[in-house]
């Protein structure tokens, strides 16, 4: 099982309005697809983010069909311009010892695969986590 979690902090300007729309569609996302196990999206706290949301996935293929989902992008088109800070953190009980690089390679296939995520990404003004690049720059 992967548990994929986002932690986000909105910008101060974001409308709250457009906050509930991005995260009616995470939550819709978590109920669309077959491979999410389970899935909450809530308010976050105990640090400095506001919101996050956390996915159970079977494995690396769910893992991939729900980084792929075209509904994700749509979040992240609507949703990554309305965050100032965000992480994403990837909790597994995968015994793999390769599970780790397979992981960041989803996310090194999607950044290479819509290259606008970039620019999305970043505009942050920090993104850490499994997404992110060795190089410095930013994935979703």
């Amino acid at each position: 099982m992967i548990y994929h979690q986002v932690r986000m902090a909105m910008k101060p300007d974001a409308p709250a309005d457009q906050v509930r729309h991005a995260l009616d569609l995470m939550r819709e996302l978590g109920e669309k697809l077959d491979v999410v196990e389970f899935f909450i999206v809530g308010r976050d706290f105990g640090g400095e983010f506001e919101h996050g949301a956390l996915y159970a996935l079977k494995d690396i293929d769910a893992y991939r069909t729900y980084m792929y989902d075209p509904l994700h992008r749509q979040i992240d088109a609507l949703g990554l311009p309305l965050v100032a800070d965000m992480i994403s953190q990837d909790l597994t009980d995968d015994p793999a010892p390769d599970i780790g690089a397979k992981i960041a390679q989803v996310h090194t296939d999607r950044f290479s695969d819509h290259p606008e995520l970039r620019d999305l990404v970043d505009d942050l003004g920090s993104y850490e986590g499994s997404g992110a690049h060795d190089d410095g720059s930013k994935s979703a």
